[in-house]
Parts: structure tokens; sequence; C-alpha cells
């Protein structure tokens, strides 16, 4: 006797063959604020990239230091000048490309490490996963901020790569036991338990059958990680002690007028909402990203 009809609606060859991140990028593209948020970005990245071409002057330039310096916006400098006769309007323009960069690259090594140890961690299990998480436990102890600061007081003019190492270095610490947990929770699944019967190894088993369950939850912490990180390298060079001068970020820019925020505005006006927009965006598309990941589950 035949079964009950199930209403159901078709999947296509070609949906079936759609990974588990396009799957997702098409359901959070159907929302109108991740659309949105999603288009935002894309220029916001753009502008980054021909950064050379869109900027009206050279970031570093200081043209006249006496006549120039400290314009408020104009037609000629619609963002302004800074104490130094910087236009401020083509140092957010590379500030964009250098935050990016920095937040992208910086998170690359944060899911590196953070997808590397928590894969191993929860598939080895038993004595090696419990050392291996007491030694988390004891990373997670020192507040990340804390020990950004004292790195970069104690090496006060590291470089760009350095500066995005450390920053990578510090970031993976619950990105793994994220990865942790997703492993020990598919680890004794018929499609792993089949895999090792047929006599594959477990490094074939982490990277061919465990880590492709895994790309939700590492896309939603990409896309947070990296609005984190360039909030993170905003506030350092805000300080001081992240991107060195004449190097454009977010975060100098409004340094560079930190100390009459009432007379020259525009230094912390536009390359603060430069910020809080990209933020905002990937926030956004972070959260999108997790309500999907969380109705899949």
């Amino acid at each position: 006797m035949p079964g009950p009809i199930r209403d159901s609606v078709p999947i296509s060859p070609a949906q079936r063959r759609e990974s588990p991140l396009a799957l997702s990028v098409r359901a959070i593209l159907r929302k109108r604020s991740s659309q949105a948020a999603a288009f935002t970005l894309g220029v916001i990245l753009l502008v980054g990239l021909l950064a050379p071409f869109v900027a009206p002057y050279d970031p570093a330039a200081q043209p006249d230091i006496v006549m120039l310096k400290d314009l408020p916006p104009s037609f000629a400098h619609p963002f302004g000048t800074d104490p130094y006769s910087r236009d401020v309007l083509s140092r957010v323009i590379y500030g964009a490309r250098l935050s990016l960069t920095i937040g992208v690259l910086a998170t690359i090594v944060s899911l590196t490490l953070g997808v590397g140890y928590g894969a191993v961690s929860g598939y080895m299990g038993g004595v090696v996963d419990a050392a291996m998480m007491r030694l988390l436990d004891a990373f997670l102890s020192i507040p990340r901020l804390l020990l950004l600061l004292g790195v970069l007081v104690a090496w006060p003019h590291l470089s760009v790569g350095a500066l995005i190492f450390f920053l990578g270095l510090t970031g993976w610490f619950g990105l793994s036991r994220i990865v942790r947990g997703q492993v020990l929770a598919l680890k004794h699944a018929e499609f792993v338990t089949a895999a090792q019967a047929l006599g594959a190894s477990r490094r074939r088993i982490l990277a061919r059958h465990l880590l492709p369950n895994l790309v939700s939850p590492i896309a939603v912490a990409a896309t947070l990680g990296v609005a984190h990180v360039i909030v993170l390298e905003a506030g350092l060079s805000f300080l001081g002690i992240g991107v060195p001068q004449p190097l454009a970020s977010w975060g100098n820019i409004i340094q560079d007028g930190a100390d009459q925020v009432a007379r020259l505005w525009w230094l912390s006006l536009f390359p603060g909402l430069f910020m809080v927009l990209t933020v905002m965006t990937l926030n956004i598309l972070g959260e999108a990203l997790r309500d999907v990941y969380e109705r899949r589950a």
C-alpha cells in the first residue's frame, strides 16, 4: 500500500549540488535588510579596492601645512583636511582598503588556528581533548584587548603585517570551542562511521567529511570576526599603537583630531561613519547567516 502523499517543494538537481554556504547566501539575500547590507558592503569594498583611482589626492601628501591645514568640508575637499593639510576624503578611502584588509587577513589567521585546533581536539577526544581544552581555558582567561595592549606597548613600531598576525593570533579561542562542539556532535554520525569502515584516515575524515559540514558556523564566525577586528584595529590605532603614520586607517584618522573634536569635527565624523556602516553591514549579514544556520540545524 503506498505511503501518504507529502506536500513538498521539488528540489532541482542544481539545488542539490549547491553547498551549504551557497544555500545560506541564497536564503539571506531574500531579506531586504540583508540585500541592503550586502550592497552597501560591496560598494565600500569596491571603493577601497579602487582607492588609487577613486581618491582625489595622495593620502599622505602635505601640500601646504600652513594654508591648507584644518580646512572644513568644501567643494575642493569634501571631507575637509587634517592638521597636516592632508585630504581627509582620500585618507578615508585608503583607510577603507587598509582597515578591511587587516580585518579579513587577521580573521583568516584566526579561522585557520581556531578551526584546526577545535577540529583536532573534538575528533581526538579523551585525554588529548581534555588537555587541549584546559590550555584553551588558560588562553580565554586573558582578555584579548589587554594582551594586545601589552604586546603593542612593548613593541610600539610593529609593521602592519605583524599587527595582522597578533590580531589573528588572539582571536581564535572562541571559534575553536564552536568547532570542537560541532565535531563532537558529528564524529559518531553514520557517514563518519562508513568512512572509517572503508579505511579512511583521520586526516581524510576531518578534511573531507567533517569540516565541509561546518561551513555555516565558520562563515558566521568569519563575518562577525571581521567586524570585531575592524573595531579593535581602529581602537588601537586611535591610541597610537596600531597602524603607523602616515598610513591611513579609520582609527588613526580619528586620532589626528582627537584633541580638538569640537573644532575638527570632520576628522571624527566621516571615518567614524564609514566604520560604523561597515561594522553594521557585517553584523547584519552575520546575524542573517546565523538565523539560516539555526533553522537548518
